[in-house]
C-alpha cells in the first residue's frame, strides 16, 4: 500500500466516490489497476467489497492521504495546503488572517514556516528560476500571436455569418441588435428652456424607456455571452454527448438558462443525465434480481448469454425480409450475400434494394438545430419525415404564405417556381400548408 498526497484540502475538488457517490475525504482508496479515470473509493464502499464492472474487491489499491510531512516535521502535507491557500485569499503579510482561516497555527508558526521553507529557500528559488528559463525558453519557440491580427470576419449573409447570428468578433457586437430600431424614438426629442412641465415630464419618460430598452439589450448580450451562444455549432456539439431523454430535458429547460445561469444550469443539467444513469443502473440491477443473480460474476455471463440470444434472435427474423425479394431474383441475390457476411462476422457491404423501391431514410433528429422552439408539433413532424431543418422551413413557409396572400392563392407549380429544393419534398410541404389552412389553392 503507497501513501500518496492529495493535492486539495477541498472535497468539491475531488471526484465522488464510484460506490456510493458522496464527497471523497481523506483518507480514501484507489484501485491500482483500474483506470484512468482513477478509480476512487470511500473507506466504508472498500470495506464492504465495492465492485463494478472492471473493478474486482480483490484488486490492488492505494490509500491516498496527505497526513505525512513534506518540509518540517511538524507541519503535514495537508497543512502545507492550506497554507499556501491562506496566503493567497488574505494576500502576504496578513498572517493574522492566515493563522485564522488554518486554525490549527499560530500567526507566529505561520510566518515563520512560510518565511524559512517557501521564500528563504534555495531549493524553492532554484526551481523557480529552472521554470522561467523553460517558460521563457518555450515563448522563444513559439509561434508568436500579433495582437493586430484580424479576427475571423465571415462575409455578410454567409453560412458561418448566420450560425453566429451576425455577430462581429472585431467589433464584439452584431450587425442588428435586439430592438434595433429603440434609438428612433429619441431622435426628435429636444429638451428646450420654455417647454411645458408636462412636455418636460413626457421627455423624461421617454428616455426612461429607452434606457430599460438599452438594458434588455445589454441583458441579452450577457446571456448569450455568458453560455457561449455565438459558437452555435460547438454548443449543439456538446449537447449531443448526452443520451435522447437528457437532451429532450436540456431542450426543454433551454428557456431557464437565464436565469439559473451558466454554471448553475449546466451542473443542473449534469445532475439530471447522472439521475438518468443512476435509473438506468438501478433497472439492471432490478433485471439481475428477477434472473436470480446475485453477484457481478453471474451478472456478466447473463449479459454474455443476453447478447448472443439477441443476436441469434437477429439472425432468425432476417429470414422475414427475404419474402419480399423473393420475386426479384437481384434482391434476393443481395440479401443472400448480406447474410453470409453477417454470418462470417463480417459487416455487410451493400444493402438489400428490390425493384419496387428502396428503404426511406431515418427522421430527421431536431433536437439542438435552431428554430426548432418555434415549430409545433405537426410542424415538427413534417420536418423529421421531410428531413427539413427548421430554419429552412421557416423560410419556405414565410414565401409561400407571403406569395398567397399577394396572388389570392397559390398552386403547386407556382410553389415549385418559388422553393428550389426537390419537387417531392416542395409537394408535401404545399399540402401541408393547404391541409393546415396557412395558404389555398388558387
Amino acid at each position: 500500500m503507497d501513501h500518496l498526497a492529495s493535492f486539495s484540502n477541498d472535497p468539491f475538488d475531488k471526484p465522488p466516490c464510484r460506490g456510493c457517490s458522496s464527497y471523497l475525504s481523506e483518507p480514501y482508496i484507489k484501485c491500482a489497476e483500474c483506470g484512468p479515470p482513477p478509480f476512487l473509493l470511500c473507506l466504508q464502499c472498500f470495506t464492504r467489497g465495492f465492485e463494478y464492472k472492471k473493478h474486482q474487491s480483490d484488486h490492488t489499491y492505494e490509500i491516498m492521504t496527505s497526513n505525512f510531512p513534506v518540509l518540517d516535521p511538524t507541519w503535514t502535507a495537508q497543512e502545507e495546503m492550506a497554507l499556501l491557500e491562506a496566503v493567497m485569499d488574505c494576500g502576504f503579510g496578513n498572517w493574522q488572517d492566515v493563522a485564522n482561516q488554518m486554525s490549527t497555527k499560530s500567526k507566529e508558526e505561520c510566518e515563520k514556516h512560510y518565511m524559512k521553507h517557501f521564500i528563504n529557500n534555495p531549493l524553492f528559488a532554484s526551481s523557480l528560476l529552472n521554470l522561467k528559463q523553460a517558460e521563457e525558453s518555450q515563448h522563444t519557440t513559439a509561434i508568436p500571436f500579433y495582437s493586430s491580427e484580424d479576427p475571423p470576419r465571415p462575409t455578410f449573409d454567409s453560412l458561418l455569418s448566420r450560425d453566429m447570428a451576425g455577430y462581429m468578433p472585431a467589433r464584439a457586437d452584431f450587425i442588428e441588435e435586439f430592438d434595433n430600431y429603440a434609438e428612433w424614438d429619441l431622435r426628435d426629442i429636444d429638451f428646450v428652456e420654455d417647454d411645458s412641465e408636462l412636455l418636460h415630464a413626457l421627455k423624461i419618460a421617454v428616455v426612461d424607456i429607452y434606457h430599460s430598452r438599452l438594458k434588455e439589450r445589454q441583458r441579452r448580450k450577457k446571456i448569450i455571452r455568458d453560455h457561449g451562444l455565438i459558437n452555435l455549432r460547438k454548443f449543439q456539439i456538446l449537447e449531443r454527448r448526452y443520451p435522447k431523454e437528457v437532451q429532450d430535458l436540456y431542450e426543454m429547460m433551454r428557456r431557464f438558462a437565464r436565469i439559473l445561469g451558466p454554471t448553475e444550469h449546466d451542473k443542473f443539467i449534469e445532475s439530471h443525465a447522472l439521475e438518468f444513469e443512476l435509473r438506468k443502473e438501478i433497472k439492471r440491477l432490478q433485471e439481475y434480481r428477477l434472473a436470480g443473480i446475485t453477484n457481478f460474476c453471474s451478472a456478466r455471463t447473463f449479459d454474455r448469454l443476453k447478447k448472443t440470444r439477441e443476436e441469434e434472435s437477429l439472425k432468425r427474423t432476417m429470414l422475414t425480409e427475404v419474402l419480399q425479394y423473393i420475386q426479384d431474383s437481384s434482391a434476393c441475390q443481395q440479401w443472400l450475400s448480406r447474410q453470409a457476411d453477417i454470418d462470417s462476422g463480417l459487416s455487410p457491404t451493400m444493402s438489400v434494394t428490390s425493384n419496387s423501391g428502396r428503404r426511406s431514410a431515418p427522421p430527421l433528429n431536431l433536437t439542438g438545430l435552431p428554430g426548432t422552439e418555434k415549430l409545433n408539433e405537426k410542424e415538427k413532424e413534417l420536418c423529421q419525415v421531410v428531413r427539413l431543418v427548421p430554419g429552412a422551413y421557416l423560410e419556405y413557409k414565410a414565401a409561400l404564405v407571403n406569395e398567397c396572400q399577394k396572388q389570392g392563392g397559390l398552386r403547386l407549380a407556382q410553389a415549385r417556381a418559388l422553393i428550389k429544393i426537390d419537387v417531392n419534398k416542395t409537394r408535401k410541404i404545399y399540402d401541408f400548408l393547404i391541409r393546415e389552412a396557412y395558404i389555398t389553392k388558387a
